[in-house]
């Protein structure tokens, strides 16, 4: 039986102009309301309106099929790809069993699990096997080691946010977080989440300004913003951290700063390669 590799990710709209229809995939073909749009459309004009989450998950899958030697498709959740249609391309090249792995090192039923449900719906004559965390993957957590080597300040971990309650995503989120720092032997160091959705509810906390308002009341004043949850730049990124956080930051006299994300890493490769195998078809 033929066998292949399926990346999945969230998604993210390539062109300013794709934002109003991406944010009604996002939420399920309900209404945005103007405010949510203009938020949204405004963060990414920060960024060059574009997010370049799709390049580097295409990246992330050309070098795995390097490392491998087998197929490596990628589908999103929420924008082109979309699962349906990489499936479509698994059945055309005839590939009969798929190991699939999330973009998300972490479990969650509304990140993780909603991947699965996709994919699963989508599966008619290929067989899926699951790598459902590999939060604490030994090569995951020497890539992020590796981007944090050298940097000076208070580290603070973070992750996105969800509603509440999330234990294990909660759980496996801390887990990584003192796996990178147990490995750099980081004394230093605090978990917060970050971006919070804009729908209101409670979310898994504590946030990062809430830490940075705490440590300026501390008088410190260099802070690394580590991002665990994440394995490439996306808008959660490069507006979230790069643009709001170090402007909150800043204001309060405290300089921010983060690694570079994992993007074309040649260890997270590894580490995606390892999955892969766990999964018994590569």
């Amino acid at each position: 039986m033929n066998t292949g590799v399926l990346l999945l990710a969230h998604g993210a709209p390539e062109r300013i102009e794709d934002v109003p229809q991406y944010l009604s995939f996002v939420r399920g073909g309900q209404p945005v309301s103007a405010c949510v749009l203009d938020e949204v459309t405004s963060r990414y004009a920060r960024i060059g309106g574009s997010g370049p989450l799709t390049r580097w998950t295409r990246v992330q899958a050309e070098a795995l099929q390097g490392v491998l030697g087998i197929p490596v498709f990628f589908g999103m959740r929420n924008w082109h790809p979309f699962i349906q249609e990489t499936m479509d391309q698994v059945r055309a090249a005839g590939i009969g069993r798929l190991a699939c792995v999330c973009l998300a090192p972490q479990f969650s039923e509304l990140s993780v699990g909603l991947y699965m449900k996709r994919a699963s719906a989508a599966s008619e004559g290929v067989d899926l096997k699951w790598a459902t965390s590999y939060c604490t993957e030994p090569l995951l957590i020497d890539a992020f080691a590796e981007r944090l080597q050298g940097l000076r300040g208070k580290v603070l971990f973070t992750a996105h946010s969800l509603p509440v309650p999330n234990e294990r995503y909660e759980g496996e989120a801390r887990a990584t977080a003192s796996a990178v720092a147990a490995r750099l032997g980081l004394t230093d160091w605090e978990f917060a989440y970050q971006s919070q959705g804009m729908s209101g509810g409670t979310w898994l906390g504590p946030t990062v300004e809430s830490c940075l308002d705490r440590y300026a009341a501390q008088g410190v004043r260099e802070v690394v913003v580590a991002p665990i949850g994440f394995v490439c730049d996306h808008v959660e990124i490069l507006y979230d951290i790069d643009v709001l956080f170090r402007a909150y930051a800043a204001e309060r006299g405290i300089a921010l700063t983060r690694p570079e994300s994992l993007n074309g890493s040649a260890t997270f490769t590894a580490a995606l390669a390892e999955v892969v195998k766990r999964c018994g078809v590569a």
